[in-house]
């Protein structure tokens, strides 16, 4: 079993991934791997496995991603089987904080085995505003986001439950209301 946490960005998955982390000790953080440059709060092999273009591409030609995509011009991101593998011998269950097409696609390979969380933002104008707030990006790649989380949201009904995050506490205790119900359905111990 595996769980999905997937948004456009800014949406706040990750803070709901935390959240659930913090609150169910049997999941484990799937890391993902990265192309992009590391931020300086960012821990590689904690956050991101960070790797250079040339090593991503070598492990896609490997056969080493369940999935993989590029999900900015020129910045890769994936899940490497390594990652999941690590997980599953701690007796843990991965939790993925994934993009929205690398979701599609490990959901179609774990079809039975996967409960998939979409988390929305109220409307495109807060996700703007939440993304100004972190004052990481250019206008034009803010703008690139913006157009990509309107195209991510229309795949919403995709996955087995949405959460619209407009109070992050409010989708914080949604979230953890189906991993209760998960859980309990699969005679996970508690």
């Amino acid at each position: 079993m595996l769980i999905i946490i997937t948004a456009p960005s800014g949406a706040g998955k990750t803070s709901i991934t935390r959240y659930l982390l913090q609150r169910f000790p049997q999941l484990a953080f799937s890391v993902s791997a990265a192309t992009r440059p590391q931020r300086s709060d960012e821990i590689n092999g904690v956050d991101y496995y960070f790797m250079s273009l040339e090593e991503f591409h070598r492990k896609i030609q490997n056969d080493e991603f369940i999935e993989w995509e590029m999900v900015y011009e020129g910045k890769y991101y994936g899940t490497l089987k390594t990652e999941i593998q690590r997980i599953k011998a701690m007796h843990k269950i991965p939790i993925l904080d994934i993009d929205v097409k690398g979701a599609i696609h490990v959901q179609e390979q774990y079809l039975e085995r996967s409960l998939s969380i979409f988390v929305q933002p109220p409307s495109i104008e807060e996700l703007k505003r939440r993304l100004e707030l972190r004052a990481t990006e250019s206008p034009e790649a803010l703008q690139d986001r913006l157009n990509k989380a309107a195209y991510e949201i229309s795949f919403r009904s995709h996955f087995d439950h949405i959460i619209i995050n407009d109070s992050l506490d409010r989708a914080c205790h949604e979230a953890g209301l189906i991993i209760s119900a998960l859980f309990k359905q699969q005679g996970v111990p508690g």
